[in-house]
């Protein structure tokens, strides 16, 4: 099943980790602290990440996480919203490879 993926910028990781855990119900799988967070649900797969240079809340990109992916893919909508298509593991290898000791669940 396809989880609809979408990416927020945030200028306060921490404040955004409780509200966001508290909204979706359930622990993020990976945090990087003041850096970024990860959920997985039955059907979300949202992601936050601190960044200085894009207004609080703005959307990064979308996207679908997708167990048939056999690679990363994005391209831009006619509304210049980049869409990304994933599996998991790319994802997991992304985060991996920007933060090496991060921790990751499922």
């Amino acid at each position: 099943m396809k989880r609809f993926h979408i990416a927020i910028s945030t200028f306060n990781i921490d404040e955004s980790v409780k509200d966001y855990t508290r909204r979706l119900g359930t622990e993020p799988v990976s945090v990087i602290a003041g850096e970024y967070a990860l959920w997985r649900t039955e059907t979300l797969n949202v992601s936050i990440r601190q960044d200085p240079t894009t207004p609080s809340g703005a959307l990064r990109h979308l996207g679908w996480e997708d167990p048939e992916a056999t690679g990363f893919s994005s391209d831009t909508d006619c509304n210049g919203i980049l869409w990304e298509r994933f599996a998991a593991r790319h994802q997991n290898d992304e985060i991996l490879e920007i933060w090496p000791n991060a921790k990751i669940g499922s």
